[in-house]
């Protein structure tokens, strides 16, 4: 039986404001806008790293903080002009050997000295047993590598020498079809497209190989009333994805027709999983409000190239 149950985090709050940035020119989006940056300012940690529960949940002394939050969080803040502690260093500390990003910001053995970077780490410690205990019941590994969580910090940062290590890394996920694979949390390749063509979208043309084939594999999940995917989730994130990928816009019509026709009475789109638990899927993180993020990234993304 599925049951539905509210929680107290932060990761929504920075992709819901992110989704609705390009209408922020109405006084009541900019007011969301400007509370959501206060927001995600009051949860910033150490070092300027988030994590995924609010200071006041539970998990929040147990749950390490992870480069994913703090990538999106950052993004946000900067979009909107907000301070916040810098935190370049702090994510180029948490690498591997590969020059990758690992997901958590948690005890690994390293040479790598900053004083932040192992109050961090060494926070674990503070609850010993609750720490094991959390290891031991969540999917989670300390060094988990996912795909998404790469592509953000690349988004964050944009392409230096310090990033440039995750170039061939989402290059490969991509030309070698393992989208649906490469990340503990995004379980659907549609995320997949979204996160990855953004990068893309902001003028990183290294990635330019994976363009027509993220293309052509959401154009193959079209269907005949215009949607996209299995839901409408994938269907804003479809049309998100290809805008930015420089797909046709007029082909996208019936899609946009899809997606105002199927918004609720109350302005709301259906709740649907955005992210997960893990790979095995028993917990999925999702809501209306995400969901309508989306949707109207879509429309407006969609009503401002159609302008032009």
């Amino acid at each position: 039986m599925l049951e539905t149950v509210p929680d107290a985090n932060v990761f929504p709050t920075s992709l819901i404001a992110y989704s609705i940035l390009d209408l922020g020119d109405f006084s009541k989006v900019n007011d969301i806008l400007q509370l959501s940056a206060s927001f995600l300012q009051a949860q910033s940690m150490r070092g300027g790293i988030w994590n995924n529960f609010t200071k006041a949940h539970p998990y929040f002394k147990v749950c390490p903080p992870d480069v994913d939050n703090t990538s999106c969080a950052s993004i946000l803040l900067n979009a909107v002009n907000r301070e916040f502690q810098s935190n370049e260093a702090m994510l180029l500390l948490n690498r591997n050997r590969n020059n990758l990003f690992y997901s958590w910001y948690t005890f690994r053995p390293t040479l790598k000295w900053n004083k932040d970077y192992w109050l961090l780490m060494l926070r674990e410690f503070k609850y010993p047993v609750q720490s094991l205990l959390f290891w031991a019941n969540v999917e989670a590994k300390k060094y988990d590598i996912d795909a998404v969580v790469n592509a953000n910090v690349l988004f964050y940062l944009g392409l230096t020498k310090d990033t440039s290590g995750i170039i061939n890394y989402l290059l490969d996920i991509i030309l070698t079809q393992k989208e649906a694979d490469c990340d503990k949390w995004y379980r659907n390749p549609f995320t997949i497209y979204y996160f990855f063509s953004r990068i893309l979208y902001s003028g990183v043309a290294e990635l330019e190989p994976i363009r027509k084939p993220i293309t052509q594999r959401i154009i193959d999940t079209i269907k005949q009333d215009g949607s996209f995917g299995e839901s409408i989730l994938d269907t804003a994130l479809a049309v998100i994805s290809l805008i930015k990928l420089n797909y046709q816009i007029t082909n996208l019509e019936k899609a946009i027709n899809f997606i105002v026709n199927t918004q609720g009475e109350y302005g709301e789109w259906p709740r649907w999983a955005v992210y997960y638990g893990g790979p095995k899927k028993l917990q999925c993180y999702g809501s209306e409000e995400l969901t309508t993020g989306f949707c109207l990234e879509a429309l407006a993304l969609y009503k401002s190239r159609y302008s032009k």
